[in-house]
């Protein structure tokens, strides 16, 4: 079977399927019914938590303060264009294969590039992203997460991989592009070329391991016999920003690049966790590097799947695998100050059944001193979600799990397991809201929800913030930290949105009060707050517009108020596309947000329309008139 048209998780299961398990017998009990669901989990307004009161009126979430979007809410379809509102263009940034600098040449959407083109372009299917501003210059730093296949070699027979420079290419298409834009005469955002902060960085970039597992007898290679250094990052999905200005970039299905030569190897149980297997998922590497054999190196694994720390001004700077934030397939970095200076770092691990995690820096930020290492060290944690809407975080320690402190950076999943950590409908990117103490996460989906498992054998029956048997449509859940501090232990949580169709179910299915037929979505995905306090929202879902997802059309993008409980789609992408990553401009009249995998599945011409091979890339929104986005 071809993996070509199959989802990660879908590719994940097929190599790698986990066990069968029927125990689950019904949903719980609050939520047999969309208003019986409502009452007993959920309430919105005024960001307050209540317990056990009835659901607010549709009336009521439309009260409060004045309309804070400032757009009208545009139509769900399943045009091959970006659709805005009105008063508002978009125009393209930067798209895959676009050059960085001078000497590389324009895309040829014959070829689809080289190695060596690639090397020096933007890189493919873009996902989380960044901007920086210092000394009045501005970089991007933006997430090459993937390539499709099909598109990258469908100059080839069959679209698949012949020659060693087709594996190359694709590996180079994969990591991070870093690169300074600025204003041309008419005003639009244009790449920089050969701007000396201009850089790619890719899966043969040397990076450092830092932190608790560095020099860990399981980082150890031939290659690196200390355990300290290491080649690249590949799979790069969500981002997150430090306050001190470095760009954080999340390694997430890190394990479908490895493969093995030897057909008797056998993978260990602690790899089988991760997903790693003895088949790769189509992209060749270990046909060009020996790194990614895992009967060759079966270490290698080990020294993926971490978030990285990049300087964006420092183009010669090194960047750095935190494993002091634990080893999984991460989404995002979410990073917020706590009141007593420590850094606290938000992580979700996008597989189903998966946790929800927290990093607490041991040191404290300085507003005028040193924090290049203030990742470097800290505690980890993973949450507990209770049904009674309260939370804990508990800590992942030796004592707490039986593991070294560096056994547990590397094999964070089989850690989370042993404390008992609440499984969770893939936990997507984490959001922070900068007006209050509050955090949300998207739920992305889960299928498997009560009726199987997860990989490492944990039960997945439905639970508080997952309430839902086999849930396609997903929601978005909150927490309060104890004392508005983000560094407690305790918490308060509720859920601000169930995704689903009112259209099609009556149920619990339906979706909360706020989803309605003219705002369904379904698997939320990308998250983000801009300065005001609006929570928008991405999704990278199913976009049959029929049956379950019938009115739904292309992904999307949502903008939430978190007090009033409103949601207004704001944005629709092209086709077969996913809508990722997402910032604004300095002076916050332009909004960029990043479209992924058009025609993923052959059906898209975008952005250049015609018989165009079809480009992931970063476009600009802005109002015509100029004004504020947000």
């Amino acid at each position: 079977m071809s993996h070509d048209d199959l989802s990660f998780d879908e590719i994940d299961e097929l190599i790698s399927p986990r066990a069968e398990e029927t125990d689950f017998d019904q949903v719980v009990e609050t939520a047999l019914s969309r208003r019986g669901f409502l009452g007993g989990v959920m309430t919105f307004g005024l960001g307050s938590f209540l317990v056990g009161t009835t659901a607010m009126p549709c009336k009521a979430l439309a009260e409060g303060p004045a309309d804070r979007f400032g757009f009208a809410a545009v139509a769900a379809n399943t045009e091959d264009t970006i659709t805005v509102p009105e008063g508002f263009e978009w125009d393209q940034v930067v798209t895959w294969g676009d050059p960085l600098f001078a000497d590389a040449p324009t895309f040829d959407e014959a070829t689809r590039g080289t190695a060596a083109s690639q090397a020096r372009a933007f890189g493919d299917n873009n996902d989380g992203m960044s901007i920086f501003t210092k000394d009045g210059r501005t970089v991007m730093a933006i997430n090459n997460e993937y390539t499709n296949r099909k598109i990258l070699w469908g100059n080839n027979p069959d679209r698949r991989w012949v020659t060693e420079d087709d594996v190359q290419k694709g590996m180079n298409a994969h990591g991070i592009s870093v690169f300074e834009v600025a204003r041309d005469e008419s005003g639009k955002w244009q790449v920089v070329l050969d701007s000396d902060l201009n850089r790619r960085i890719t899966p043969q970039t040397d990076m450092d391991l830092t932190g608790p597992a560095a020099g860990h007898d399981l980082l150890k290679t031939d290659a690196d016999p200390a355990g300290t250094k290491t080649r690249g990052t590949w799979n790069n999905c969500g981002n997150g920003e430090t306050p001190w200005g470095t760009y954080l970039t999340c390694e997430e299905n890190f394990n479908g690049y490895f493969s093995a030569a030897d057909e008797a190897h056998e993978v260990s149980t602690e790899l089988k966790r991760y997903g790693v297997s003895s088949k790769d998922w189509g992209y060749g590497w270990a046909k060009v590097d020996d790194r990614f054999d895992v009967s060759k190196n079966p270490n290698e694994p080990n020294r993926a799947g971490y978030v990285v720390e990049i300087d964006p001004f420092n183009p010669t700077s090194t960047p750095k695998k935190r494993t002091a934030l634990g080893r999984f397939k991460h989404e995002n970095a979410a990073v917020v100050l706590a009141p007593n200076g420590k850094a606290v770092v938000y992580l979700g691990d996008d597989e189903r059944g998966e946790f929800l995690y927290k990093f607490v820096s041991h040191c404290t930020y300085s507003a005028t001193g040193d924090n290049s290492d203030l990742l470097e060290s800290g505690d980890l944690f993973v949450a507990k979600f209770f049904d009674d809407m309260r939370g804990e975080w508990l800590a992942l320690t030796p004592e707490t799990t039986g593991m070294s402190d560096a056994e547990i950076r590397i094999h964070t999943r089989q850690a989370a397991s042993h404390v008992g950590a609440t499984t969770m409908d893939r936990p997507e990117w984490v959001a922070v809201n900068p007006t209050k103490a509050e955090a949300y996460v998207a739920l992305t989906n889960n299928k498997n929800r009560g009726k199987k498992p997860n990989a490492g054998g944990d039960d997945t029956s439905a639970n508080g913030p997952n309430p839902r048997d086999h849930n396609n449509y997903g929601q978005i859940a909150r927490w309060m930290p104890d004392n508005e501090d983000h560094s407690a232990n305790g918490f308060s949580w509720n859920l601000f949105a169930l995704a689903g169709n009112p259209d099609v179910h009556d149920d619990a299915y339906a979706g909360s009060e706020n989803i309605n037929a003219g705002n369904m979505f379904n698997s939320p995905d990308g998250m983000a707050f801009d300065d005001t306090g609006l929570l928008w929202i991405q999704t990278d879902g199913k976009y049959s517009n029929k049956g379950d997802f019938a009115g739904m059309g292309n992904n999307q993008m949502l903008a939430g108020d978190t007090v009033t409980g409103e949601i207004r789609r704001f944005l629709v992408g092209p086709k077969e596309c996913e809508v990722t990553g997402v910032c604004w401009s300095p002076d916050r009249r332009t909004m960029f947000v990043g479209i992924q995998h058009p025609g993923e599945k052959g059906n898209s011409h975008f952005p250049d329309g015609g018989t165009s091979v079809p480009r992931s890339g970063v476009f600009a929104v802005r109002r015509t008139d100029g004004g504020l986005i947000g």
